[in-house]
């Protein structure tokens, strides 16, 4: 087998249709729920044109059973999934090593992030930017992290925001209603 062959697969889950690509290293494309196979079909293939659909080693398969479950509402750790994400900047990739240490049912915000890692809160931008561009969104979990305030921030998956709410709903995080912006006194 070619070393850099990718592999595709579509499928089903309880929210919809979602597609994986891997290679001989590990998973190097997740594509989160879309209405369609179809449209989960051409969103992967837009990142990874070159993979052909496969079957799923039995890697693969745990790992698909395993993003079925997930959406399910089963807690499901997807650390130890093997990941080949390729050339990476090198604090792109110890974003992605930390934030697959926020587990299920946890959050975290782009400054504690960039903070854990070292850098000052001007590198919540940059993190911002590795969730932006996470080419496996859930197995690396983006959904997770959170702007300032507990806000839901940026997510770049279909369904945007809505995705991001209901991923985090599935896991049991409540978010608490924005505070208001004035507040009346009480004599």
């Amino acid at each position: 087998m070619d070393p850099l062959m990718q592999h595709y697969v579509v499928f089903e889950t309880a929210r919809g249709f979602c597609g994986l690509a891997w290679g001989q290293a590990g998973i190097t494309r997740f594509q989160l729920p879309t209405a369609s196979a179809a449209a989960a079909e051409r969103h992967l293939l837009r990142r990874v044109p070159e993979a052909r659909r496969g079957t799923p080693t039995p890697e693969i398969a745990a790992t698909i059973a395993a993003v079925q479950r997930y959406f399910t509402g089963e807690a499901v750790d997807f650390s130890s999934v093997r990941l080949d994400l390729g050339a990476q900047r090198p604090f792109f990739a110890q974003i992605y090593a930390a934030l697959r240490r926020v587990g299920w049912g946890e959050t975290t915000t782009y400054g504690a992030l960039a903070k854990q890692l070292g850098a000052g809160s001007e590198a919540a931008r940059d993190v911002g930017q590795a969730m932006a561009r996470n080419p496996v969104p859930l197995i690396i979990p983006c959904h997770r992290v959170l702007a300032a305030g507990g806000k839901l921030g940026g997510f770049s998956a279909p369904g945007g925001a809505d995705t991001k709410a209901h991923m985090l709903e599935l896991e049991g995080v409540r978010r608490a209603p924005p505070e208001p912006a004035q507040r009346s006194l009480d004599f």
